[in-house]
């Protein structure tokens, strides 16, 4: 049996109309005042039509126009939820955005940059202690700056250490 365009729907019907875990809903509901479900004893929510269109036309604007939550939030307080309604292009009805499929995974790091396990710690029998095998040569490692470079092999002795005394 289906509901009236009128109706109010819960907080489950607006997410699987658009295609939104629950969870993503009420966020939403912290991050922007326009969206007031009515709640009924218990806290459950009810939304109702012209929330679920606003809702519609965040999910738009930050899933397939970009934008931000600080942007909505900006257009939303300089414009108005018109306005948003608008920049989405009316938003309700519009087919749910599934995801992208998921990108290959990357290769596995070389084996001199593999952790390795030294030894575990007896005190905390969960706990093991990593460290990276031989450093890669920098000719390999173009991204990271100098300082970049100089932290990490402060990390690196400072784990280098840690291991020393443990072992």
């Amino acid at each position: 049996m289906e509901k009236t365009t009128e109706a109010f729907r819960t907080i489950g019907e607006v997410a699987d109309e658009l295609d939104l875990p629950q969870h993503v809903l009420r966020f939403w509901e912290t991050k922007f005042s326009q969206i007031r479900p009515v709640k009924r004893a218990g806290g459950r929510r009810y939304y109702r039509p012209e929330d679920i269109a606003l809702v519609a036309a965040i999910r738009v604007l930050l899933y397939s126009e970009g934008y931000t939550i600080k942007g909505v939030q900006r257009i939303l307080k300089e414009q108005g939820v018109r306005a948003v309604m608008a920049a989405s292009g009316g938003a309700r009805g519009v087919a749910p955005i599934r995801p992208e499929p998921e990108a290959p995974a990357p290769a596995p790091l070389p084996a001199r940059m593999a952790p390795v396990v030294l030894s575990s710690a007896p005190a905390a029998p969960r706990s093991v202690v990593l460290a990276l095998a031989a450093p890669a040569p920098t000719s390999v490692v173009t991204c990271l700056s100098a300082q970049d470079r100089h932290r990490l092999e402060a990390i690196l002795a400072e784990l280098t250490e840690c291991s020393r005394l443990l072992a």
